[in-house]
């Protein structure tokens, strides 16, 4: 009759691959209990093991087969599913902080998260790699990974999303193991006819039973000393926050005492667990001899192991805990059943010896047992833990084809398509669009960056479908990622810089008008249209010359007309700035044009004085003319004239006639800005205008009226 045939569909069956033993445990779980319902252990008979390794998987798996069928036996049907644990001589962990800024302020999204965390575990390879460069040799999987606490700019905080954060970041904790520890563990697995479900690891398994999570806000480590490794786990703040081990465990002190008292492994491994039984232990050495010693004897043997392990255990905690000792330590597993073992742990970390306790029935309260005679101690807690880390996580190694490329992945239940891409290193760049080049340059002094333009999204099929980097993956899935493509780099124009668009405003002939700023940009003036290049140095001038606002206005000016800017007469490079007031003065017969050329000799047609080379031409034209007409006719010569400016005597030269404005260029007045409430100008007396003739002793004052 099938005993337990009614709860076959409840019953999880875990296997703790021991150094020393494989104990194959069978139950289920009901509420918050968890009700074992039979439990097998059975030892290698040759070291088919040495520090949690297998060395010799066809001696293991047929060890597991003789421990299914013994629960098979019971059960009264066949076990296919087992839960397995990844022992910690090779474990390697890895803490990683990763940071993303954003460009600006914006709310936290779910896409911003995974890139988070994918840059994180990203990063967690390349610090893998770095800190472990001698197992480089060697193919290490991640085998799992935990985000510890996440920051928004700068503060932890539970939950990013929908946040608004100019950066986010985040610790993360990712575990590795080497691909033959893997491999090894299931080909022995697979040896013994089961199919694995659930791979967690060993001081995980540890932890669901010793410490709870009501537990893990203070500042624990757990100790799981087993025969060949010891495992170690640090809670802090909720979390499991860290995971290390050492290479040393019970079996380095059996060593010793089989060498002290000339006996077999297995000899000397009894006399290890007959220490705390009694004052004498009795044994029979390799010649056949029937030998007694004192259990101090046995310890003192022990002591050196002992005190080499809890050195590196305490060294190793220390490590974990950010150099400092935490606040209690729980010890399982049967290494750490030996006498004086926790008091070692406590004096080495320097905390009270009560805070180090080896953890067995007293965290059993919410475990029972349908078999009788089960003794409940610290050698249960492991095989236990690897069962109800099954429903904590049911946690696996799944293959699925990735680009062609067929990868093992640890299953947490929750895979998506991103997970594949960081197994098989894809680049995390390659799954988000990236954007263009992006273009530098300066405005005025001041860094400016236009952003490149958004590519193309990764293209991404599962099994031929459409998906995208949240789409959940299964086993032998087939996944096709195509790389996310740059967009176009950064363009922009002068014209589109928003300087460009401020103007300067101006007084020309009493009327205000606006022309745009001019830019120079490397010290050479550009146009609207000029294409910004990266490492430009660009300045908007806050001036224009008297020719860019003809050439604004659209003016051509005749040779009898004069540019007055601020009461002064101006040519084509004078700079005129905010605020300031042009005149166009016409009709002035000063023997001088616009440009300063003398045009006395030039006939007073009225035609207009035009810059072009055509025009330039025909002048000359007309003044070999002229000069062939003039010839033997006496020179017009210049006049000097004397007047007398703010009481000082000043004689003008150069020119054969004089107005008013043509003073200014005789005395040192500036008219650039105004002061007071006005320029005040006489001439003799009366109110001058600029363009007024000029004779000898007139009077003139020139001042701001205040």
């Amino acid at each position: 009759m099938d005993t337990y045939t009614t709860l076959r569909d409840r019953l999880v069956f875990g296997l703790d691959i021991g150094t020393r033993s494989i104990v194959g445990t069978v139950g289920y779980k009901e509420g918050d209990k968890f009700v074992v319902v039979a439990q097998r252990s059975v030892e290698h008979q040759t070291r088919a093991m040495l520090d949690g390794q297998i060395h010799d998987v066809a001696r293991v798996g047929n060890t597991i087969l003789i421990v299914k069928s013994m629960l098979e036996s019971v059960l009264g049907f066949e076990l296919k599913d087992v839960c397995i644990a990844a022992a910690g001589r090779v474990l390697k962990t890895v803490d990683t902080h990763v940071e993303h800024e954003f460009e600006e302020e914006k709310v936290v999204e779910p896409e911003d998260v995974m890139s988070l965390v994918s840059k994180g575990v990203e990063q967690s390879y390349d610090d893998f790699n770095k800190e472990y460069e001698e197992l480089n040799k060697e193919r290490f999987y991640c085998v799992g990974y935990s985000v510890v606490r996440y920051f928004l700019n700068g503060n932890q905080i539970t939950n990013l999303l929908d946040h608004k954060a100019k950066t986010i970041s985040t610790d993360l904790i990712a575990t590795f193991l080497p691909d033959d520890v893997v491999d090894g563990l299931y080909r022995a697995v697979e040896i013994a006819g089961l199919n694995v479900v659930n791979l967690t690891l060993e001081p995980i398994a540890a932890m669901q039973v010793a410490i709870p999570e009501k537990f893990r806000m203070l500042n624990l480590a757990l100790v799981d000393v087993g025969a060949g490794t010891s495992d170690i786990s640090i809670t802090r703040a909720g979390s499991i926050v860290s995971y290390g081990m050492i290479p040393q465990a019970g079996d380095a002190m059996t060593e010793l005492i089989m060498q002290s008292c000339l006996t077999d492994f297995d000899t000397a491994e009894q006399i290890k667990r007959d220490i705390g039984k009694g004052d004498n232990i009795t044994y029979i050495d390799i010649m056949g001899l029937k030998q007694t010693i004192k259990k101090a004897e046995a310890l003192k043997m022990a002591m050196p192991a002992m005190e080499q392990e809890t050195d590196a255990i305490c060294e190793c905690i220390k490590k974990l805990n950010g150099n400092k000792p935490v606040s209690a330590v729980f010890i399982v597993g049967g290494g750490g059943k030996i006498e004086g073992y926790d008091k070692l742990i406590a004096k080495k970390l320097g905390i009270a010896a009560e805070r180090v306790a080896v953890r067995g029935e007293d965290v059993m309260g919410d475990i029972s047992f349908l078999e009788d005679n089960v003794k409940k101690d610290s050698l249960l807690v492991t095989p236990i833990g690897i069962c109800l880390s099954f429903y904590a996580q049911s946690n696996n190694f799944i293959f699925v084809n990735f680009n062609k490329e067929r990868i093992k992945i640890y299953d947490n239940s929750k895979l998506t398509v991103v997970d594949a891409a960081i197994q098989a290193a894809f680049p995390n760049d390659g799954l988000f669009p990236k954007r263009g080049r992006e273009l530098k340059f300066t405005v005025n002094g001041k860094p400016r960056i236009v952003r490149g333009l958004p590519g193309e999204a990764a293209v991404i099929t599962v099994n031929g479908q459409d998906a995208d980097i949240h789409t959940p993956i299964h086993s032998n899935d087939v996944v096709i990622v195509t790389e996310s493509t740059a967009g176009e780099p950064a363009k922009q124009r002068l014209d589109e810089l928003p300087e460009f668009k401020d103007t300067l405003k101006l007084l020309v002939d009493e009327k205000e008008i606006k022309i745009p700023r001019y830019a120079s940009v490397n010290k050479e003036l550009k146009t609207g249209s000029y294409e910004i290049q990266t490492g430009d140095d660009i300045e908007f001038l806050d001036y224009c010359t008297v020719a860019q606002l003809l050439e604004f206005m659209d003016l051509t000016l005749d040779y009898k007309t004069r540019v007055i800017v601020n009461n002064k007469v101006a040519h084509d490079d004078t700079k005129i700035y905010e605020n300031f007031s042009v005149e166009f003065v016409s009709g002035v017969n000063d023997g001088r044009d616009y440009h300063g050329n003398d045009y006395s000799d030039y006939e007073d047609d009225g035609e207009i004085y035009e810059e072009s080379s055509e025009t330039e031409n025909e002048s000359n034209d007309q003044n070999e003319e002229q000069s062939n007409q003039n010839e033997g006719k006496p020179a017009k010569s210049a006049n000097t004239l004397t007047v007398i400016v703010n009481k000082n005597p000043i004689t003008l030269k150069g020119k054969q006639n004089y107005v008013f404005v043509d003073i200014f260029e005789y005395i040192n007045f500036d008219t650039s800005s105004m002061k007071g409430e006005g320029l005040v100008t006489t001439l003799n007396g009366e109110n001058a205008e600029y363009m007024a003739p000029l004779k000898d002793g007139d009077v003139i004052e020139v001042y701001w009226k205040m």
